[in-house]
Parts: structure tokens; C-alpha cells; sequence
């Protein structure tokens, strides 16, 4: 187990912090949902695939919702980025029923803002 020093430090987009509050509204648990997820990475893992083409090491993971039931493939996908090895930025969240897909250029605009 990793010490407290090693662990990666967690940021949040405003586009994050927005999702994940209209998300909340219709999903309870979203964020029981997204709570393990977000342990791997602070704990230094890399959960999800890597997104090619975007320029920065950024990352997509399926999450599970508990409260439409649908598996991986009908949950969440939270995209975040890895500035650093101990650094962790959320950039987004998206239901896959209310959202089909993510272009690249917006994960770029959304880094590329908060960064600003």
C-alpha cells in the first residue's frame, strides 16, 4: 500500500464538477459509483484505456451504475488526465445513455481551459 506522500493528488475541471452534479440528480450513487475508481488513481494506477490523439496522457474508464443497471457498457465514463505522476486531473464525466461519445477535440478544449 502505497504511503500518504505517494499518493496522487486529485483535481477537478469545472466541466467535471458540473457533470457530476446534473449527473447526481438523476443517479444517487454516482459517486459510490465512481469512488473506487478514484482510489486506483490516487493510489498511482491508471485504470481505463489511454485516449490516442489527444496530446496529453489522458484516460477513459467505464463505470458501472448501480442505478440503471446495465453494466460497464451502460454506465459512466469518467475521462481524466495525468499532467504528472502525481498529479490527477478529472476532466469529465458522461452517462453513455445520455451521451454517445466525447470528441477529442473537446477533452483538448476542456485540459486546455483549465489550464489557462
Amino acid at each position: 500500500m502505497p504511503s500518504e506522500s505517494s499518493r496522487r493528488a486529485l483535481f477537478y475541471t469545472p466541466e467535471f464538477k458540473r457533470n457530476l452534479r446534473l449527473l447526481s440528480r438523476r443517479y444517487r450513487h454516482i459517486r459510490s459509483d465512481l469512488t473506487p475508481v478514484l482510489e486506483r488513481i490516487q493510489a498511482g494506477e491508471a485504470p481505463g484505456q489511454q485516449v490516442p490523439g489527444v496530446k496529453f496522457t489522458v484516460f477513459k474508464v467505464r463505470v458501472k451504475n448501480t442505478d440503471a443497471r446495465k453494466g460497464v457498457r451502460g454506465g459512466y465514463r469518467l475521462i481524466y488526465y495525468l499532467p504528472t505522476p502525481h498529479k490527477a486531473i478529472l476532466v469529465t464525466v458522461y452517462s453513455k445513455s445520455d451521451q454517445e461519445d466525447i470528441s477529442l477535440q473537446h477533452i483538448r478544449q476542456i485540459i486546455q481551459n483549465y489550464e489557462a
